[in-house]
């Protein structure tokens, strides 16, 4: 059996990911294809507790920022073993919101860590499972943060908290990324209008994956 297509959506805060991944999933199973939609951290019972933890649980205030990369890794590595690579290896395709990039910028560019660190957890708890196409969202960072602002209303989480400066390092980090890995990352304007953005989302899977891969 041919191995399913893995596929991640990155960006920062208020890009618009949720919208373009709903829509792209419609897009696929239309064209008959069985998808797998996950997010990052959570998509399992064990990851949706850590996600809760480091989103909004109010003891998690003062987690250090050690602490911090470690519960992501731990979350992925459950994902990646208990859901995303039985699903490639049964010829499904998977649709990830966010993966390991958001820890290589979020912790290793907007934290501050050492990115050799970084790297080895990322690798440690990835194995296999790396991205075949990585789709970024790229938004300058008060409009993205304005946005994630407004649509948290009253409960916004420890990332959309940070100050602005936090979400320019990131912004940053990522366009810094994907020029260093332009087999693997496309970046996509999401200052766009949805069907613009939608329209380059298309065209860029098409693109990648013909139907005769499918």
């Amino acid at each position: 059996m041919q191995r399913g297509k893995f596929i991640t959506f990155e960006g920062s805060e208020g890009c618009g990911k949720s919208t373009q991944i709903r829509l792209l999933v419609e897009h696929l199973r239309a064209r008959g294809l069985e998808i797998v939609l996950t997010r990052e951290p959570g998509g399992t019972v064990v990851g949706e507790k850590i996600r809760h933890l480091l989103q909004y649980d109010p003891e998690s205030a003062n987690l250090t920022d050690e602490s911090e990369l470690l519960l992501f890794a731990a979350s992925r590595a459950q994902l990646v073993r208990e859901l995303i690579l039985p699903a490639l290896e049964a010829g499904k395709w998977v649709v990830a919101d966010r993966f390991f990039d958001s820890t290589t910028i979020y912790q290793g560019v907007g934290r501050g860590l050492d990115p050799g660190a970084v790297r080895a957890i990322n690798a440690f708890a990835v194995g296999a499972a790396v991205p075949d196409l990585t789709i970024l969202f790229d938004l300058d960072a008060a409009t993205g943060h304005a946005r994630a602002v407004k649509a948290s209303g009253s409960k916004e989480d420890r990332m959309e908290s940070e100050p602005l400066a936090f979400f320019e390092a990131v912004r940053q980090g990522y366009l810094k990324l994907a020029a260093a890995e332009p087999e693997r990352i496309a970046v996509v304007d999401a200052s766009a209008g949805i069907a613009e953005v939608t329209d380059s989302v298309y065209r860029l899977v098409e693109s990648r994956f013909p139907r005769s891969d499918s």
